[in-house]
C-alpha cells in the first residue's frame, strides 16, 4: 500500500491509486501532522492547502494578515509558532478561498452557518456524493478547543473594553461615576474612576461630596484611590477644605485612628494647603520687622480683642507667611453656634430676642473679617452683622434663630474695608468724621463688657447694638424702636464716603424727611402684628426688597458696589444631616423634572451641617409659614391670596394660582417618593409669588413623629388647598393631577440617581431614616418600574383620593393645634 492512500484528498479513495492525482490536494510538507523532513511533497501535487496554516490564518483578523509588497499573502515559518488570536463570538469564522477570515456579506448573512466544528477546518467539497456520508476528518492537532479560563478571560476582557468606551463617553457623568465608583471591586476601575473626578467640574463633584465623604468613612479601598483628589482640592480652596472636615465630622464614627480621622485632623491642622509661592523671598531682618508690625494670631477666637477672626495674615493673594488659613472662619462658625446653645437656657422668647442682639452686638465688634458664609457659593466676606434684625425663631425646645450679614462679594483680592461705626455728631471746631480714612482715628472702641452687665434683665426694647449706643445717649428720653430708622439712617449715611467708595454723599434735609416718614409710615393693612408669641413673625413676614433697602440706606458700608445683604439661620441642637439628605434630593428632583421640562416647582434650600448636632440653613425668603397667615389674618389661604394678589378673575390671583398648584402638586409628589412626614402648617411655607414650599425634613423614608406612623396620607392635601384650586371638578385641580402624573414618569426614567443617593447614605447606619433594610427597596417600589402609564394615571388618582379625604391628616393638624397652638 502506498503512502498516498492516508492522505485525505478530495475525491474517492479509490481515484487515489490512479496514475494521475487530482490538481487540488493538500501539501503533505507543510501538513504540522505529517511533516517529515526535507522531503518536500509527493510528485505531481499542485495547488494545494495547508490545513494547519488555514487553522492559524483564520484566527487572524483581516487587516492583521501579514501580505507580501505583491499583495499575497506571506507564509509563517513553521520553527515560529502561529499566536492564537480570538475573535468576538459575534463574528461567525468563516474564509474565503484563500483561507483568510472575512466578514460575511449581505448574502451570507441569510445562508444557515455550519456547525462551529465544521467551520474549524479546511473542508471543500469536490462534489462527490460519498463524501456527505463519510465521517469528518478528525480535528487539527494545533488547534486547541479554548479552555473555560481562556473564554472567562475573553468574556472579562471584553467588559472591560465596553466598561473603557463608557467611561470616556461624553454621557457618562458625576452619577455614573458614583454609581461605578460604589459598586466597582476592581482595583484598576477604582483608580480610573478617582483619577476621572480630576476631568469634571467642580459643582458637579461638589454636590455629591456627602456620598465622596461617606465612601471614604466606609470603604477603605475606595478612600485611599479618593486621597489624592480631595488633598488636591483642600490645597486649592479652604471653604473645600472645611466643607469636607465638617462632612468627616458629621458622619464619622468613633475610630480614633482610622482614615477618615487622619484626614480631618490634617486639615484642621492645616497641615494640607498650597506650596509657597516661589519667587522672591524677603530677607531675615526683613521678615523679623514684618513680624513685629503686624498683628498676630494670638487673638483668634477672643472676642473682646476685636480680632478674634484676624489672623495677621498680609501676603494678599496667596499667603506664604504660615498664617492660619482655616481657624478664623472655624473661629466665625463656633461662636455662632455657642450663640445658639446659651439661648437654649433662656426661657422667656422676649428675653431670648435680647439676649441674641447682644451677643450679635459683641460679635460684630471684630468685623469686617475675612470670614464667610459657607451657605452661598458666590466668593464674599463678611461686613457686619445688624444685630436689631436677628430674631429667635419659634421653637418648644431649641433656639435656632435668624440673622443677616451683610457681606462684599469680592473675587478675594480686595483688602478690607476700614472698620467703621456710626460715629457722634462731631465737636463744633473738629473736623467731621466722614473724613476719617482708617479705624485709628477714630472714636475708642466700646467696652464689650458693658453689653454683658445685666443680660437676665436686658429686653428687646433696650438692646443697643454698638450702631445706636452712642446715640442712646442723646436720645435717652425717646429711644428708637429697633427695626425704624429715626435718627440713625441720617447719621449713619454721612460715614458713606468712608467706605472707600469715590463719590462723596450729601444727605439733604429733604432726604432725611423722606426716610423719617418712610419709617413712621403705617403698615399696609395685611402686614403682621407684634406676637409675644413668636416675635419672629413681623421679621420674617417683611419684604426682602423693602428689608434690603433699609439696611442699605442704613449700613455704613451700603456705598460698596458689591455689599450684599444675605440671610442665615443658625441652628443647635438638632441633627441636621437627614435634612441635608433630604434637599439633595429635592435638588436632585427639580433638574430632572427641569430637564423634562415638566413644569414642577420645588424650593430646594441649602443645608451645611457642621457636626452632628448644628449646623447652618438657608432662609426662604419672602414667606410665611400657612400657621401664622391663619393667626395673623384669621382668613382661609385662599382669601389670604386675593387679599395679597387680587380679585379671583385678576391676572395676578391666576399667576399665584398657577404657582400654587404647580408647587403644591410637586411636594405632593415629593412627600409621597420620600414618604415625608410631620406636615403640619407650621412646616409649610406659602411666598410672595403663591408657591408652597414645605420645609423641616425631619422625618421621611421609613421614621415618623414618635414612631407612630400616624400620617397614613401618601402626602397632604387639605379642603383649603383644593378650594384654591376651585374645586374638585375644577380645570386646575385636574391639571394638579397631571403634573403629579408626568412627574412620576419623568422621575422614573432617571430614578437611578435618586436611588444611588440613598444607597450610599446607608452605609454606617448614621441616618436614623435608613436603618430599616427595605428602606431602599421601598423607594424603588414607589416609583412603580413595572407599570403603563394607563396603570399610572389610575395610581395618581387613587393616591390624590386618598389624601384628599384622610382621617389622619385632620386628626393630625388637630394634634398640633391642641398640643403646640398651630392652627
Amino acid at each position: 500500500m502506498s503512502m498516498l492512500e492516508d492522505v485525505p484528498v478530495h475525491g474517492s479513495r479509490s481515484e487515489v491509486r490512479g496514475a494521475k492525482a487530482p490538481t487540488h490536494q493538500r501539501n503533505l510538507s507543510l501538513d504540522f501532522r505529517h511533516v517529515t523532513g526535507a522531503g518536500g511533497p509527493p510528485a505531481g501535487c499542485g495547488h494545494q492547502r495547508n490545513r494547519s496554516l488555514d487553522s492559524v490564518l483564520q484566527r487572524i483578523p483581516e487587516d492583521m494578515t501579514p501580505t507580501s509588497p505583491e499583495g499575497a499573502p506571506l507564509r509563517i515559518p513553521i520553527e515560529v509558532p502561529a499566536p492564537r488570536l480570538a475573535l468576538p463570538p459575534e463574528v461567525p469564522a468563516g474564509s474565503d478561498d484563500s483561507g483568510i477570515h472575512t466578514p460575511p456579506d449581505g448574502a451570507d448573512e441569510e445562508r444557515p452557518q455550519p456547525p462551529a466544528a465544521a467551520r474549524s477546518r479546511e473542508s471543500l467539497d469536490s462534489g462527490n456524493p460519498e463524501d456527505t456520508e463519510r465521517p469528518p476528518d478528525p480535528p487539527d492537532t494545533i488547534v486547541d478547543p479554548p479552555t473555560k479560563s481562556e473564554v472567562s478571560a475573553a468574556d472579562t476582557s471584553k467588559n472591560k473594553d465596553f466598561l473603557l468606551r463608557l467611561f470616556e463617553s461624553k454621557l457618562f457623568d458625576m452619577s455614573m461615576a458614583i454609581s461605578y465608583l460604589f459598586n466597582s471591586k476592581e482595583p484598576g476601575v477604582q483608580t480610573y474612576l478617582a483619577n476621572k473626578l480630576f476631568s469634571f467640574p467642580h459643582d458637579d463633584v461638589d454636590f455629591y461630596l456627602p456620598q465622596l465623604a461617606t465612601m471614604y468613612i466606609e470603604m477603605g479601598d475606595v478612600a485611599d484611590v479618593l486621597r489624592p483628589y480631595l488633598v488636591h482640592r483642600c490645597k486649592q480652596s479652604a471653604e473645600f477644605s472645611l466643607r469636607l472636615a465638617w462632612l468627616l465630622t458629621a458622619f464619622g464614627g468613633d475610630a480614633k485612628r482610622s482614615k477618615a480621622t487622619k484626614l480631618r485632623d490634617s486639615i484642621l491642622a492645616e497641615e494640607i494647603r498650597p506650596a509657597a509661592r516661589r519667587g522672591h523671598h524677603r530677607s531675615q531682618s526683613d521678615a523679623s520687622a514684618l513680624r513685629l508690625a503686624t498683628p498676630t494670631a494670638r487673638h483668634l477666637g477672643d472676642l473682646a480683642s476685636g480680632r478674634a477672626f484676624d489672623n495677621g495674615c498680609l501676603c494678599g493673594e496667596q499667603c506664604s507667611c504660615g498664617a492660619p488659613r482655616l481657624a478664623p472662619q472655624t473661629q466665625f462658625l463656633s461662636s455662632l453656634t455657642n450663640i445658639g446653645r446659651r439661648l437654649a437656657g433662656v426661657a422667656d422668647k422676649e428675653r431670648r430676642n435680647g439676649r441674641l442682639r447682644a451677643e450679635l452686638a459683641t460679635l460684630d465688634l471684630n468685623l469686617p473679617a475675612r470670614v464667610w458664609l459657607p451657605l452661598h457659593q458666590r466668593p464674599h466676606y463678611v461686613l457686619r452683622i445688624p444685630p436689631h434684625a436677628a430674631a429667635v425663631l419659634n421653637s418648644k425646645d431649641k433656639a435656632p434663630y435668624i440673622m443677616y450679614v451683610e457681606v462684599l462679594e469680592t473675587d478675594g483680592h480686595e483688602p478690607l474695608p476700614p472698620r467703621l461705626l456710626p460715629p457722634a455728631p462731631p465737636a463744633p471746631h473738629s473736623p467731621p468724621i466722614r473724613h476719617t480714612k482708617s479705624e485709628e482715628n477714630l472714636v475708642p472702641e466700646w467696652p464689650v463688657w458693658s453689653l454683658y452687665s445685666a443680660l437676665d434683665d436686658v429686653d428687646a426694647g433696650d438692646c443697643w447694638s454698638h450702631d445706636d449706643e452712642e446715640l442712646s445717649t442723646q436720645y435717652a428720653n425717646r429711644a428708637p424702636a429697633p427695626d425704624s430708622l429715626s435718627q440713625v439712617s441720617a447719621i449713619s449715611a454721612l460715614s458713606t464716603s468712608s467706605c472707600g467708595s469715590r463719590e462723596s454723599v450729601a444727605v439733604g434735609a429733604g432726604e432725611v424727611r423722606r426716610r423719617l416718614a418712610d419709617a413712621t409710615a403705617a403698615p399696609p393693612p395685611n402686614a403682621f402684628k407684634h406676637d409675644p408669641a413668636d416675635p419672629s413673625a413681623t421679621a420674617l413676614k417683611e419684604s426682602w426688597e423693602s428689608k434690603l433697602a433699609r439696611m442699605r440706606s442704613s449700613s455704613p458700608y451700603g456705598a460698596l458696589a458689591g455689599w450684599r445683604l444675605l440671610g442665615c439661620i443658625v441652628k443647635v441642637g438638632d441633627d441636621l444631616r437627614q435634612e441635608m439628605l433630604a434637599a439633595q434630593l429635592l435638588r436632585r428632583l427639580q433638574a430632572v423634572w427641569a430637564q423634562e421640562r415638566v413644569p414642577l416647582k420645588l424650593h430646594p434650600y441649602e443645608i451645611l451641617c457642621l457636626d452632628k448636632e448644628c449646623g447652618l440653613i438657608q432662609p426662604v425668603l419672602n414667606s410665611v409659614s400657612l400657621h401664622q397667615i391663619k393667626k395673623q389674618s384669621g382668613k382661609t389661604l385662599r382669601a389670604w391670596l386675593e387679599l395679597e394678589h387680587g380679585p379671583p378673575n385678576s391676572e395676578g390671583f391666576l399667576r399665584a394660582q398657577n404657582n400654587f398648584v404647580e408647587s403644591a402638586a410637586a411636594y405632593a409628589l415629593t412627600s409621597y417618593l420620600l414618604q415625608l412626614k410631620d406636615r403640619h402648617n407650621g412646616n409649610i411655607l406659602l411666598d410672595s409669588a403663591g408657591h408652597i414650599i414645605h420645609i423641616d425634613f425631619g422625618f421621611i423614608f421609613s421614621i415618623s413623629p414618635k414612631n407612630l406612623g400616624f400620617e397614613s396620607s401618601p402626602f397632604k392635601l387639605t379642603q383649603e388647598f383644593v378650594e384654591v384650586m376651585d374645586g374638585e371638578q375644577s380645570d386646575m385641580f385636574q391639571y394638579f393631577k397631571i403634573l403629579i402624573l408626568r412627574g412620576l414618569i419623568a422621575a422614573r426614567k432617571h430614578c437611578d440617581q435618586i436611588i444611588h443617593i440613598v444607597e450610599l447614605m446607608r452605609m454606617g447606619g448614621q441616618l436614623s431614616c435608613l436603618r430599616s433594610s427595605s428602606a431602599v427597596s421601598s423607594l424603588r417600589a414607589r416609583f412603580h418600574p413595572g407599570r403603563t402609564e394607563p396603570q399610572l394615571q389610575t395610581l395618581v388618582d387613587r393616591l390624590v383620593r386618598d389624601a384628599l379625604h384622610s382621617l389622619s391628616t385632620r386628626l393630625y393638624d388637630n394634634y398640633q393645634y391642641y398640643t403646640n397652638g398651630i392652627l
